[in-house]
């Protein structure tokens, strides 16, 4: 297992596209994956699952841990932590 914790600087947080682009990245790997967002104290969601992540109602500037588990953990939580550095390409 492997996990790591990361500041969303977007401008709308994990909502609406870059919800959707992280969704669709976790979507790709077999691992298991869960986001929690630390600044609400939330519980761990599936990252697999646009609904889950939404709930999570991460705003710019918290700070999430993602946690992964499986074959391609390390791929899965690397390619991840890449697009929230990115601001999710813009």
């Amino acid at each position: 297992m492997v996990e790591a914790n990361i500041v969303v600087n977007h401008e709308v947080g994990l909502h609406a596209r870059p919800a959707a682009q992280f969704v669709k990245a976790a979507q790709g790997f077999d691992a298991a994956i869960t986001v929690t967002n630390l600044t609400k104290d939330s519980d761990a969601v599936d990252a697999k699952s646009i609904l889950r992540v939404l709930t999570l109602a991460v705003l710019q500037g918290n700070e999430i841990k993602i946690t992964a588990e499986g074959e391609d953990e390390e791929n899965a939580l690397s390619t991840l932590l890449e697009l929230i550095e990115s601001n999710f390409g813009e």
